[in-house]
């Protein structure tokens, strides 16, 4: 009987897991297949009223409220935990906001399954990332509002100290995501009201 992994065969296998690994973690939806972060202004020019008046379930207990957060640049994350290019952005994030943190930047990570389902995960999945910043349930109005349209995630928005949304990202990638959301910080950093 012959051998059934020759070489070629392990090479050929290989090439087709890594093509398909990439295809599929390049961002986590239903019909939305982006293969790279795509960054790009916002339809709404200031954080809509449901989203920054919505008091929203976290992962600490407290309730966070984005309104809360006026007067600051602050990075806002959708994701999930069964998400795999949210797994490997939210160490990134946990860097920028360690980075970030001492300027006034604030980040709010919030995921997009069902609260009471994905509790016990969230939780999990904050301590083993050692996620330090806050965490908690976009609701489905929130979420739908941010996403206009696009259920991609993960999807990042840095919002300007006077609310408005500065750039959206879509997807990640490892090598373009973390420098493009450093500088679009820097913008907002930057930005006069």
């Amino acid at each position: 009987m012959k051998n059934l992994w020759t070489t070629r065969r392990i090479i050929f296998t290989f090439i087709v897991l890594t093509l398909v690994a990439l295809f599929v973690g390049s961002s986590c939806n239903s019909n939305d297949r982006t293969t790279t972060t795509t960054a790009t202004d916002s339809v709404y020019p200031t954080l809509p009223t449901v989203v920054l008046q919505t008091e929203l379930r976290a992962a600490s207990g407290s309730p966070i409220k984005l309104s809360d957060y006026s007067g600051k640049v602050l990075l806002v994350n959708l994701w999930a935990t069964w998400c795999g290019p949210c797994r490997l952005e939210t160490p990134e994030l946990v860097k920028l906001h360690k980075e970030y943190q001492a300027r006034g930047v604030e980040m709010v990570g919030l995921s997009t399954e069902n609260p009471d389902a994905s509790a016990q995960r969230v939780v999990d999945f904050v301590k083993a990332f050692n996620v330090d910043y806050h965490v908690g349930w976009a609701t489905p109005e929130v979420a739908l509002t941010l996403m206009q349209g696009r259920d991609s995630i993960p999807q990042s928005f840095i919002i300007t100290r006077e609310g408005r949304i500065l750039k959206r990202f879509i997807g990640f990638s490892p090598a373009a995501t973390p420098p493009q959301l450093r500088q679009a910080l820097e913008d907002a950093l930057a930005a006069k009201g």
